[in-house]
């Protein structure tokens, strides 16, 4: 009962990185019915192209051991090694470019599916698979049921081609009682590939159905709550609480750092509570003063408190305190348009030698 409102409450679609993940692990659609037409289409291949040919040169050593088996020596074992080196070797000969193209088949069936993708998780034991209850939900639920009818549906659509195809060479398998019997295998071959045939022509329709529900089951058992897309949006983008809380924590230690470095002022300039720039001015280190600290408020007290311990110049001008204050940035020097002002206070500090701490109006 959990299972099924869990499969209810599962109502959006699957995410970029759900899919993915998906496919990482190996959870990927697959369609066994096109592995089997494969294998049916294959065979179809080895009659029509491999079959003759590899019969013709399979015949003649076989005919020759059947017809003379006293031509072949057995009294030691090198002898029997020898001979079965032989028929061995024919066999490979005949066998082989059949086991290829059914391998062949095989992979492109898979290949066209999906890209080949080795998952370790998938190869590990899973005892769920032996589960008497899981295996029971698997024969009785959906997937149970589609493959029941899609067996059912092989069974009568294979059963009725088959039947067809017999049906319809009735006449010449009467016909076979009278002819030559070399002529046997050429007609039984015939009818074989017009059965083959027939079967795949038959499963096109099923493989097609099977490819489009492989690919609607797995994106369905893919689907997701709006609670789990909530849950992965907050670990793509991070959880904004915890995002608040470290722009909060950086913001603080670069008002420590900013207020620390007001300590190496030569100035600062104030608007009595509201404002405070810190300006640093040294002929060797820059060519116009460097803001190294501002701030409103409670951030500009402090700078003047900073100021104040270090004996730095506090110079309260309301007008270019506030005008700096909204034009200049941390770790730089000051815009052009204030250089007169600034360098006016700079030339009255260094020529009247003002007392360090003293308030200048």
């Amino acid at each position: 009962m959990a299972d099924t409102s869990d499969k209810e409450s599962k109502t959006e679609q699957p995410t970029e990185k759900k899919i993915r993940d998906a496919v990482e692990q190996g959870k990927i659609p697959v369609s066994r019915e096109a592995s089997i037409f494969a294998s049916m289409a294959a065979l179809m291949v080895i009659q029509a192209f491999l079959i003759g040919q590899g019969v013709q040169q399979l015949v003649p050593p076989l005919k020759g051991l059947l017809d003379d088996p006293g031509g072949f020596r057995l009294s030691t074992g090198a002898d029997a090694q020898h001979l079965l080196s032989v028929v061995g070797l024919q066999a490979m000969r005949f066998l082989v470019p059949l086991i290829v193209v059914l391998i062949v088949f095989g992979l492109a069936a898979s290949l066209l599916q999906n890209a080949p993708r080795l998952v370790l998780e998938r190869i590990q034991p899973d005892f769920s698979r032996i589960s008497p209850v899981q295996g029971w939900s698997r024969l009785f639920g959906a997937q149970g049921l589609m493959e029941f009818g899609k067996s059912v549906f092989k069974l009568v659509s294979v059963s009725l081609v088959v039947g067809f195809v017999l049906r319809s060479s009735e006449a010449r398998a009467f016909e076979a009682m009278y002819t030559d019997p070399v002529a046997l295998p050429e007609m039984i071959l015939t009818i074989a590939m017009r059965i083959v045939s027939a079967t795949c022509i038959a499963t096109i329709v099923l493989v097609a159905i099977d490819l489009a529900w492989a690919r609607f089951h797995w994106r369905r058992e893919l689907r997701m709550t709006r609670q789990e897309i909530k849950d992965e949006h907050k670990q793509a983008e991070g959880d904004p609480l915890i995002k608040a809380r470290l722009r909060s924590l950086a913001r603080d230690r670069s008002r420590q750092r900013m207020i620390a470095a007001a300590s190496r002022a030569s100035l600062v300039i104030a608007n009595p509570t509201h404002f405070a720039v810190a300006l640093r001015y040294q002929r060797e280190e820059n060519s116009a003063p460097l803001v190294l600290a501002k701030g409103a408020d409670a951030i500009a007290l402090k700078i003047r408190a900073v100021a104040e311990e270090n004996r730095i110049p506090v110079i309260e001008n309301k007008v270019l305190a506030r005008a700096l204050y909204e034009a200049v940035q941390v770790d730089q020097v000051i815009p052009s348009e204030f250089f007169r002002p600034v360098a006016e206070i700079i030339y009255f500090l260094q020529s009247k030698k003002s007392p360090q701490g003293a308030k200048v109006q």
